[in-house]
């Protein structure tokens, strides 16, 4: 970042992947220079915002990088509407994420498209409500929204367990089981275990594996559309 000049942070991609919102770009590194006259070099994307308040400005390993309110604003500028809440997720089960200090972000930024597009999206977002743990939860989660079913709890206590997925009203749990770790004796017994304790709480569990989400969605949304319109779960 030194060879785009004094006052160049880390932002955009990059910034989050630095702290840790979501994965980095492979290729690319996203600076921000508060001036004109910087050239863009190879690998090396440069933005240059027309005001680039110091409160929005800090170090995160020695790096210059933009705080995490101002990352989520320039991430608003770039990702889709999921990936944003992914990232909003991302931040508050960090607790990297200060709602004062969003709050007080957004209104310096108040101007920008970014700031404008993630107020809307904290309106009927709940930062942490929908964290999915692995490839298979967020591309179920997806398929669900899709489809216009009710919006699952996801990654929520429900007694001794954690469950992927949660339709309190109609009492309904779906676990993905994703890859070899759900072949094992052990997983199987505790997956067992699970199921065994959610029926005898008057629970209906149900269970999709990679293939189904990913081969067979009309047959999974079946399922789930079956068992949200019973009237024995509603």
């Amino acid at each position: 970042m030194l060879a785009c000049g004094t006052g160049a942070v880390l932002s955009h991609l990059s910034a989050a992947a630095l702290w840790e919102l979501r994965s980095a770009d492979p290729v690319n590194i996203d600076v921000s220079v508060p001036r004109r006259g910087v050239r863009p070099r190879e690998r090396i994307d440069v933005h240059r915002p027309r005001h680039l308040d110091a409160q929005d400005v800090t170090r995160r390993c020695g790096i210059p990088v933009t705080t995490v309110s101002r990352t989520l604003i320039d991430l608003a500028e770039v990702l889709s509407t999921r990936a944003l809440e992914r990232a909003l997720d991302e931040a508050h089960f960090l607790m990297r994420l200060d709602r004062a200090q969003l709050n007080a972000a957004l209104e310096r930024n108040a101007n920008r498209m970014g700031a404008k597009r993630l107020a809307k999206v904290l309106t009927r977002h709940e930062p942490g409500a929908t964290r999915t743990r692995t490839k298979l939860e967020e591309d179920f989660y997806v398929l669900v929204i899709a489809a216009g079913l009710p919006q699952p709890e996801v990654n929520v206590p429900l007694g001794p367990f954690i469950v992927d997925f949660l339709w309190r009203a109609s009492r309904l749990v779906v676990e993905t089981d994703g890859g070899a770790s759900h072949n094992r004796a052990s997983q199987r017994r505790r997956d067992s275990r699970r199921d065994a304790w959610r029926a005898a709480a008057d629970y209906q569990p149900l269970r999709f594996t990679w293939e189904q989400v990913h081969d067979h969605p009309s047959e999974v949304l079946a399922a789930l559309n079956t068992k949200l319109a019973s009237p024995d779960t509603a």
